[in-house]
């Protein structure tokens, strides 16, 4: 057996160096070697990962035009989860983040059963994973989940935090003919054999920061912000925040209680449902429209004080509208964090994760 064929990928500026096998993909050699690079589809069609490469033979496929333009290409940009190396390389990181690269978690393979789910609304289920062995991740990241015996595979965000390493749930959404979300309600049952891989995602809590926190999500998206929020509590820091949640009709809605307790945790917090098509039926009297334009509303009026953090998590339509709005009302670039449900490429109406 002939030995595999590595190559060093050396990223400037931070001055980290990986190794590479020939046939795999740049980023998936940094996530099995612990470096945490900027990523978020892992398909090659959201542009998160999209860098220069400054020396080497490098080759980039199977890629999204939006993602990267030819004339992108032309001149040396690649996505690095569809590049592959075919010689040492130095490549140099168009977004980086300091404080994620010390957080690195290397992602592995875990087994795991499925113990129930949850009906939450009419089209969305929490799943309840035990997994074989403890999984360390931060507040928001997802993993891969596969069902061996259905065949398939989606990246979901978890809605569950560290004070159960061992046990993950997952909030997700049902598409019709979803491959992995139409099992939801069928073969899924206590006790299937599931596979977990990662964990990944940039979109995690950042901790020690005093200043508002933003979450903005809708449909499933609710999920890493839910990690996220639960994270924060049980930290015991205290700050401003603001949990704007987009659904459609009063039906979608679903945890609450859950919200309305940890408005008496927390000092000042404030969970804020819009509903893009209320009806007089449904008798709501909160937000209506969309929930980027409350979001724009509701934080110009309240003028928070201090440096805020966003998270925005959900459907691309939503994140592509709230993302301009969290900037006019002041919230940096460097400290918004976004997890784009993209489309899962085998089937075009079913979000991963």
């Amino acid at each position: 057996m002939s030995e595999k064929v590595t190559h060093t990928v050396r990223l400037e500026p931070v001055g980290v160096e990986l190794e590479v096998e020939e046939g795999e993909w740049v980023l998936d050699a940094a996530f099995r070697q612990g470096i945490a690079l900027p990523h978020g589809c892992r398909e090659g069609r959201c542009s998160s990962c999209k860098c220069v490469v400054l020396e080497g033979d490098a080759e980039v496929n199977g890629h999204s035009t939006f993602a990267l333009p030819d004339y992108e290409r032309d001149s040396g940009h690649v996505l690095l989860c569809r590049t592959q190396a075919f010689s040492d390389l130095t490549v140099e990181l168009l977004n980086y983040d300091e404080g994620l690269l010390r957080r690195s978690i290397a992602v592995k393979d875990f087994e795991g059963v499925l113990l129930g789910i949850t009906t939450l609304t009419h089209d969305i289920r929490l799943l309840d994973v035990q997994l074989s062995q403890p999984m360390k991740f931060w507040a928001g990241q997802y993993v891969e989940l596969t069902v061996p015996d259905a065949d398939v595979t989606r990246s979901y965000s978890m809605a569950s935090t560290q004070a159960t390493p061992d046990r993950l749930q997952f909030i997700i959404r049902k598409y019709p003919d979803g491959r992995f979300s139409s099992l939801l309600d069928g073969s899924l049952q206590p006790g299937t054999e599931v596979k977990i891989k990662g964990p990944f995602g940039s979109c995690f809590r950042r901790e020690e920061r005093t200043g508002p926190m933003i979450l903005v999500g809708g449909g499933s998206g609710m999920s890493p912000l839910w990690s996220i929020l639960n994270d924060h509590i049980l930290s015991k820091e205290q700050r401003p925040i603001r949990f704007f949640y987009g659904a459609r009709t009063r039906k979608d809605l679903f945890f609450l209680e859950e919200f309305e307790r940890i408005a008496q945790q927390l000092q000042d917090f404030e969970f804020i449902p819009v509903l893009s098509h209320a009806t007089e039926a449904c008798g709501w009297s909160g937000e209506t429209g969309f929930v980027h334009t409350a979001v724009e509303r509701i934080l110009t009026a309240q003028k928070l004080e201090g440096e805020m953090d966003a998270y925005t998590c959900g459907p691309p339509p939503m994140i592509d509208a709230v993302l301009p709005v969290l900037q006019r009302v002041g919230v940096a670039l460097e400290n918004t964090h976004v997890d784009k449900f993209t489309q899962a490429s085998a089937t075009p109406v079913e979000l991963a994760h």
